[in-house]
């Protein structure tokens, strides 16, 4: 729209710059017309006027392939124009309670108006309610039950929203009569929408309704369907207008209104029916056609109402003809000429607006030309095959073709077919069709050839091919493939191996080919487990492909075992199990067990039951296991080629414990410093609470009682007796054994060995010179015309300490320190006896204090001794160690006349 007092209005363009605009389907003649002017194919009209630039608006553009027309565009001009002179318009005269229309009655406009009525004088306007109503399609004011402040003068307020533009109508009185007040009736409906409203898609509804009425009628609204309104739908002006915005296919249906009151009802209907502007479905493409050829193009489109099609040409109307006919979107044009090249466009349109499908129309016109598709040289062929020749010349219109054999003619024969496309096809080919070849090709325009070489070869033939093998992993093979074939042909090779082409360059390092042009065998050196499978030879020439395969087996040691466990471990047994690993080519034979510990040189084979386990098994127990050792476990499978590759070890298992079986190896000693006996032997372990008692005596004196001592720490392998304080004769002999105990009781003692003491030795000493008025025993060691005494502490421990945690006794006492006199202290025995048994258990330590596990739920004596080379020490007072008390205690520091526990 154009408001009536705008002076230029441009119209734009959205196609190439225009040449040509019309109006109302009449050329805009721009040379006489100084109001209108193009610039960039745009129109400017200037010093608008309503009456000779109102209407429909289009452009022509233009190049050498033709004309388009462009999208219409409309020009209109809004306007209201005032009322016409009238005299004052009669008053309306209506009795208190009855119902009335005020009519408005607009002047003469364009564009869209809205009403508002003035009752009496501006600025007071009637506002709308239940019993009041402004139409905005009619301008009348509705009212439903006239009341006596209703009386009055009423003004209808006309405006234009365009041009915002108002004019007022003459005051309508309304006056009441005096005949009485009009009693209650039934709802009338006065406004009230058409029984059938087109609504355009994505547009905003309004269905009016309103009814006269005593009392004031109630308004509802439903779908007669029943399905409810959707939350888009509002009730306006108390119900009497309905609006639906954004309008869908799913808003369509029958809309009722309902009047009601007390005296009745009334309703009325209307269908909502959807409408939208055409849309494509299916639109022309640019199309190039030899002439005399037909022309068939449709273009479909959706829409509602259903669109109606027209077609252009260089922007003008097409219309039916002998050889141009249009149907439903179609169009056909027979028998294309020169002159129906050009610039077309398919027109889709409705009352809701019109579609553009544009394309161009190429005519061709040449003679033949083979530049394109000219014959191949020498096309080679197999012997006994069908060959065909293709004569395809690029022609407009297309061309006749006809065939020459050198300069002879070709004739259809049972085994010479001319197709109607300019193919040639030669079946069950021999050496005699070899010969050159020649397609002629013709129109009106003028004529060309094309000539190939027809080369007919024999059969190839593959004279020595691969076999299936099995190989063993690290050998070298050779895969034979070798063929006889034409000498014309060209021949290549290749090899795929499991259906991939080996690329000799990446795989080269395995990979080769030999054998020259007419062999292609494959050589494959230092073969992997993982180069068994499928190998196929391909032969391929300029007439044929042949292929000839092989499997290769590739045998090897099995693949490792896997899943090791120890399902059950006793003191010296450990039942395994496995999952098997690969047999790679050849079954697993049998089964190797391996086991380490901290104290073997690397994995050692173990026994087994059974003691062969052969490859069928994948359980086995070992036997022969020392108690009380952490194991590892590993297994090796093995085959005809060999042994494989060992399994991942199992998980550190330890075996149980159990009482010392063996005793102590390897046991010698001697050297060490003055006055010490050194005595060594190699390490045990197979225990809790496990440790080694030490023996020694003198050589020789065979009824003299074994000196021992206990050593508590389970990693030793060396114990040295010294006294500082008696004189030991440098480099004696001494008959020395070792026995190993753990918790479970003391093992065997080892052979007896000979061990020297020290070199050095202490002052010699005759037995009368011993201070044998110590509260101690003396033991007298002679060695050849020489004696030492040893002389044990005469102090006991003092300041005992312990305390319980659980089952576990820690028990601290302070160091007996030997006099000048007396043999250096050096260890301590621990003794233990259990309320209610016989038996002492003794513990050497090294230190002055220790920790021990001692069972639930009894009660010790403990007493403790210091260690010397003279014996044993004073013993200390017996502590009463109660399991139900956890107190740490000090005993009294006096000594105890005991040398053992009472």
């Amino acid at each position: 729209y154009a408001r009536g007092n705008r002076n230029v209005i441009v119209i734009p363009v959205f196609i190439s710059p225009c040449q040509i605009w019309s109006l109302n389907g009449t050329l805009i003649d721009l040379r006489s017309d100084y109001r209108r002017h193009m610039s960039g194919g745009n129109l400017t009209i200037s010093g608008l006027d309503r009456d000779q630039d109102t209407g429909i608006y289009q452009c022509t553009a233009s190049n050498k392939w033709g004309s388009l027309l462009s999208h219409r565009a409309s020009l209109q001009f809004a306007y209201l124009e005032n009322y016409k002179t009238q005299t004052v318009r009669s008053a309306v005269n209506v009795r208190e309670g009855q119902g009335v229309v005020l009519l408005c009655g607009p002047p003469t406009h364009s564009g869209e108006l809205t009403f508002a009525w003035i009752f009496n004088e501006y600025p007071y306007f009637v506002q709308q309610d239940t019993r009041r109503f402004i139409s905005q399609e009619t301008g009348s004011l509705y009212v439903a039950k006239v009341e006596s402040s209703d009386v009055g003068n009423y003004t209808c307020v006309v405006n234009n929203t365009i041009t915002r533009e108002k004019v007022l109508s003459l005051p309508t009185p309304l006056v009441l009569r005096n005949d009485g007040v009009m009693g209650e009736y039934e709802p009338k409906i006065e406004v009230h929408f058409p029984d059938s409203i087109p609504a355009a898609k994505g547009s905003t509804v309004k269905l009016e309704c309103f009814a006269l009425g005593n009392p004031v009628p109630e308004i509802s609204w439903r779908r007669t369907s029943g399905v409810p309104f959707p939350g888009k739908v509002k009730m306006r002006n108390s119900n009497a207008v309905l609006e639906i915005p954004n309008f869908q296919q799913e808003d369509t249906g029958t809309y009722e209104c309902v009047a009601e009151n007390s005296r009745g009802k009334n309703t009325a209907r209307g269908r909502l029916s959807f409408h939208a502007k055409p849309h494509w479905l299916q639109t022309i493409t640019d199309t190039a056609l030899s002439i005399e050829e037909n022309l068939f193009w449709e273009c479909k489109a959706s829409g509602k109402p259903k669109p109606s099609y027209s077609w252009l040409r260089n922007g003008e109307t097409l219309t039916s003809e002998t050889r141009v006919q249009m149907e439903n979107g179609a169009l056909t044009v027979s028998a294309l000429n020169l002159s129906d090249a050009g610039l077309y466009q398919c027109v889709a349109e409705n009352k809701h607006g019109v579609i553009y499908s544009s394309a161009e129309l190429m005519v061709l016109a040449s003679p033949p030309s083979f530049s394109r598709s000219a014959l191949q040289a020498v096309l080679k062929a197999l012997s006994g095959s069908q060959v065909s020749l293709d004569c395809q010349p690029q022609a407009s219109p297309p061309a006749s073709s006809l065939w020459k054999k050198g300069n002879e003619l070709l004739q259809k024969s049972d085994r010479i077919a001319l197709l109607p496309n300019g193919t040639l096809r030669i079946a069950n080919v021999t050496k005699r069709d070899s010969a050159s070849y020649t397609c002629i090709a013709r129109n009106q325009f003028g004529s060309a050839s094309t000539t190939g070489m027809l080369l007919v070869t024999e059969p190839t033939r593959i004279t020595l091919r691969p076999t299936n093998m099995e190989i063993i992993v690290g050998e070298s093979i050779v895969l034979p493939c070798q063929m006889a074939c034409d000498p014309a042909l060209d021949v290549s090779f290749s090899w795929a191996f499991n259906g991939q082409l080996i690329d000799f360059q990446r795989d080269g390092e395995h990979f080769e080919r030999v054998g020259g042009t007419i062999s292609g065998d494959l050589m494959i050196r230092s073969i992997q487990l993982s180069h068994g499978g499928k190998y196929v030879c391909h032969i391929d020439t300029d007439v044929e492909s042949l292929s000839a395969s092989a499997i290769l087996v590739v045998k090897g040691p099995p693949g490792p075992p896997d899943k090791v466990s120890v399902e059950e471990i006793t003191d010296s047994t450990a039942q395994l199990s496995w999952s098997p690993g690969r047999d790679n080519g050849s079954p697993i034979t049998g089964y190797i067990l391996q086991a380490r510990t901290a104290f073997t040189v690397g994995w050692q084979a173990v026994d087994t039951v059974p003691e062969v386990v052969n490859g069928n098994l994948l359980t086995a127990t070992v036997v022969g296991l020392n108690a009380w050792v952490e194991y590892q476990f590993r297994v090796v499978a093995r085959n005809s080629v060999g042994v494989g590759e060992p399994s991942p070890p199992s998980i550190k298992t330890r075996t149980e414990d159990a009482m010392p079986d063996a005793a102590p190896t390897d046991v010698g000693g001697g050297g060490g410093t003055k006055s010490e006996l050194v005595i060594t032997w190699e390490e045990l372990q197979n225990g809790e609470g496990f440790g080694y008692i030490v023996a020694f005596r003198p050589a020789g004196a065979a009824g003299t009682p074994w000196t021992r001592a206990a050593v508590s720490t389970p990693g030793a392998s060396r114990h040295a007796f010294r006294n500082d304080s008696l004189l030991m004769p440098p480099f004696a002999p001494f008959d020395v054994k070792v026995a190993a105990f753990n918790d479970k009781g003391p093992g065997p003692f080892s052979s007896v060995a000979t061990v020297f003491s020290a070199e050095e030795g202490r002052t010699e000493m005759s037995p009368d010179s011993c201070l044998c008025d110590v509260p101690v025993c003396v033991m007298f060691l002679s060695v050849g015309i020489v004696s030492v005494c040893l002389v044990a502490p005469g102090q006991p421990p003092v300041n005992v300490e312990w305390s319980m945690t659980g089952s576990l006794l820690t028990l601290h006492w302070d160091p007996v320190v030997a006099t000048e006199t007396e043999s250096p202290v050096t260890g301590y025995m621990v003794l233990l006896k259990r309320q209610g048994y016989s038996d002492i258990d003794m513990v050497r330590t090294d230190k002055n204090n220790l920790e021990l596990n001692l069972p639930a739920s009894d009660n010790y004596l403990v007493q403790i001794k210091a260690l010397t080379q003279g014996g044993e020490g004073v013993g200390s007072e017996p502590i009463h160690v109660h399991k139900s008390s956890e107190i740490p205690v000090l005993l009294p520091s006096r000594p105890h006349p005991s040398r053992g526990l009472i």
